[in-house]
């Protein structure tokens, strides 16, 4: 697990034993509430127990309170507003299921001073917790390093730098590191390239690492640092032999992960089609009534193995001639209408691309489909980028959750190493952590 991944982790379960933690308090200390509080015991009240502790989390995810545990630095100002906004919210939520539900007097977990002092409590424990893991007082992060020549120094600098990230990497000297081995007990994780490992003067650094704690040193490539910490795979340090289609996850010819994800297409795509239906009727007359054009349209795209097919959208911008040139979508781009930026923000414009699922010329996630005019340019500029069609396009992908809007090649690259990890790493876990970030986009109305 990325060490970022598990340090949200640790967050999450220490959220809950506070959670829990102060809830003991309040029960013990009946004179903070004036309630009588030991009437029902708290057995009898699972339900909103289950409730609560599941709704704090969730609406601190959704508003980033673990998300800022990933950053290179940390206002406390931002800190507080998001754990204060986390705790007010959930504070409105409960108190507006308390009001559906009527649950009687007896009832004290969902009393108002009670709701207070528990979500004080619990706003004062995240804050430290998020300090202390911020600060590695609950554990011990590795310090990032890297060996290597100075031409290959900058490249590998600057793909670092492109995903702003909490952890610093920091170039250094052979000597210098073997000082750093004998005289310090910090945990270390070494890059090494490939060029420097051929040297001889490297050879004892490499056999003092064989016969290290690799809890306290790891030597690593320049592709495992970057899959390790930033969870992509940029072209440009892979090999031609680094990446081909029998190490995939889904190569067998009768894999199960594949065909599950093909049930899964099927059915979620169904049952979304059917859910969403009124949503897209009120679209698709927003768009009628705000100009009079076509409501749906179709664009060429490429598939599998690099296949044309043509997807279905919600239009979101002005009815463009037919001639018109391949360009990309840039921020506040001018084409895009009134109502299809709101479309947009919500992703309500790609649902249509449910019936490109449902015929399986696409998949719930994988890479984004890309026009094949574009294409022709990346595919002579960018490496392995071909391959990211060994997979059906995704109405969301890994790329679509962690890189930012493409807008040009330099973006096209980050999006395909993004893309390149998923082809690696494809499987239930991944597919649900990606589910689970398009729907915070989608509440947030983070969509472009």
């Amino acid at each position: 697990m990325p060490d970022h991944r598990s340090l949200l982790l640790r967050a999450l379960l220490l959220d809950g034993v506070g959670q829990l933690l102060i809830l003991s308090l309040v029960v013990l200390s009946p004179a903070l509430t004036g309630l009588p509080i030991g009437d029902v015991a708290l057995v009898n009240q699972g339900g909103w127990l289950l409730f609560m502790l599941l709704l704090y989390p969730a609406l601190g995810w959704l508003f980033g309170s673990y998300t800022v545990l990933r950053w290179r630095r940390l206002p406390m100002v931002v800190l507080l507003q998001r754990l204060l906004l986390t705790a007010f919210v959930t504070l409105m939520v409960v108190a507006i299921a308390r009001w559906l539900f009527n649950p009687g007097d007896e009832f004290w977990l969902v009393h108002r001073r009670v709701q207070l002092l528990w979500m004080a409590g619990v706003s004062v424990w995240a804050f430290s917790v998020r300090l202390a893991l911020r600060r590695g007082l609950l554990s011990a992060e590795a310090r990032l390093l890297l060996l290597a020549k100075p031409e290959e120094v900058n490249l590998i600098m600057r793909a670092w730098k492109r995903v702003p990230g909490r952890q610093r990497l920091r170039s250094i000297q052979p000597q210098a590191l073997m000082e750093l081995i004998q005289h310090s007990q910090e945990p270390l994780l070494v890059c090494i390239t490939p060029a420097l490992r051929q040297t001889p003067e490297l050879r004892p650094l490499l056999d003092r690492s064989e016969v290290s704690d690799p809890r306290q040193l790891r030597v690593v490539s320049v592709i495992s640092l970057f899959e390790q910490q930033q969870e992509r795979l940029p072209s440009a340090f892979i090999s031609e032999e680094g990446l081909s289609y029998d190490d995939l996850p889904w190569a067998a010819t009768f894999s199960v992960q594949a065909q599950l994800k093909r049930l899964a297409d099927l059915f979620v795509a169904g049952a979304l089609l059917l859910i969403t239906a009124p949503f897209v009727l009120a679209a698709a007359l927003l768009i009628w009534l705000d100009d009079r054009g076509p409501i749906v349209y179709a664009q060429q795209r490429s598939g599998w193995l690099g296949r044309p097919f043509w997807v279905l959208k919600l239009r979101t911008m002005r009815v463009q001639p037919s001639d018109a040139p391949a360009i990309w979508t840039t921020p506040g781009d001018q084409r895009i209408t009134a109502v299809g930026g709101l479309l947009r923000r919500f992703r309500i414009d790609e649902l249509p691309q449910l019936l490109n699922v449902l015929k399986g010329e696409m998949s719930l996630i994988g890479p984004r489909p890309e026009r094949p005019e574009l294409e022709q340019n990346l595919e002579q500029q960018i490496p392995h980028y071909r391959k990211r069609h060994w997979m059906r396009p995704g109405l969301s992908g890994w790329a679509q959750v962690c890189a930012p809007y493409a807008s040009s090649v330099e973006d096209s690259d980050l999006k395909l190493s993004y893309d390149l990890y998923y082809l690696r790493h494809f499987g239930t876990w991944l597919d649900l952590v990606i589910l689970f970030r398009t729907i915070k986009t989608v509440l947030k109305a983070g969509g472009r």
